[in-house]
């Protein structure tokens, strides 16, 4: 199970939300390249990178930190936010991400979605899913569609996805652990699939789990800013798992 974690971008600083509210914001770090370095420099290998501008704006603002963060690190990135069109995609790539983070495209342009499983292949695209109540949201969490998110992953199987993460709104920022139930009924329902859990992870324990459930990865975000996680534990945690196997 990959051990990711999340930098998310406001105004070129590290940030989290609290429930993707825009007002609820705490900057953690003026430098996301410093703290790609610590997070490097602990042996994290993936980083999953957020432009909360560019989910804002419906296009890829924040290339150039992407850029630096490739080029000076061996993090393997994936980017997400704002990319809605042939250019940003191609940005996305071109500024070094290793996949990218599709959400309201998958929804809104579904087709643009299974072009680029088409050019890019499977492996580069991530189907990033952000629930709510059982519905889907889009547009940096600013908008919902009736649509059960079941089916919806469904068709996006059969478009030739392979890898979805999966975001409970209501669990993302306030560490009161993460949605077991909905994280069992659809790795369950599409074994295929790989499947990252984020939101609402707040210590080691939640990491057990989800590992148990058959997880493919885990997406940490404010757990590890608030140090509920340890870097340091993280690392071990891989190396038991490593030596295990």
């Amino acid at each position: 199970m990959d051990i990711i974690v999340a930098i998310d971008l406001i105004d070129g600083k590290c940030v989290r939300l609290i429930q993707g509210d825009f007002k609820r914001k705490k900057i953690y770090n003026k430098d996301p390249l410093e703290v790609a370095f610590l997070l490097e420099s602990h042996g994290i290998s993936r980083l999953h990178l957020v432009d909360l501008d560019g989910a804002k704006k419906g296009k890829v603002v924040h290339w150039k930190i992407l850029e630096k963060i490739a080029r000076y690190t061996h993090l393997i990135i994936d980017f997400g936010g704002g990319i809605h069109s042939e250019e940003d995609i191609r940005t996305v790539f071109e500024n070094g991400a290793h996949m990218a983070t599709i959400g309201t495209v998958a929804v809104q342009k579904p087709f643009l979605l299974k072009k680029w499983i088409y050019t890019y292949g499977g492996d580069k695209i991530l189907l990033g899913v952000d629930v709510k109540n059982n519905k889907i949201a889009t547009n940096g969490w600013t908008k919902f569609i009736d649509l059960p998110f079941l089916d919806f992953l469904k068709e996006k199987s059969i478009h030739g996805v392979k890898k979805i993460f999966c975001t409970d709104i209501s669990k993302d920022g306030v560490l009161s652990g993460p949605s077991f139930l909905l994280y069992k009924k659809i790795i369950e329902k599409f074994p295929n699939i790989e499947f990252i859990a984020s939101g609402g992870i707040s210590n080691m324990n939640d990491i057990d789990k989800l590992y148990d459930l058959g997880c493919s990865g885990v997406i940490i975000g404010k757990a590890v800013y608030e140090n509920k996680i340890s870097l340091s534990n993280l690392k071990n945690w891989k190396k038991k798992k490593n030596n295990n196997h």
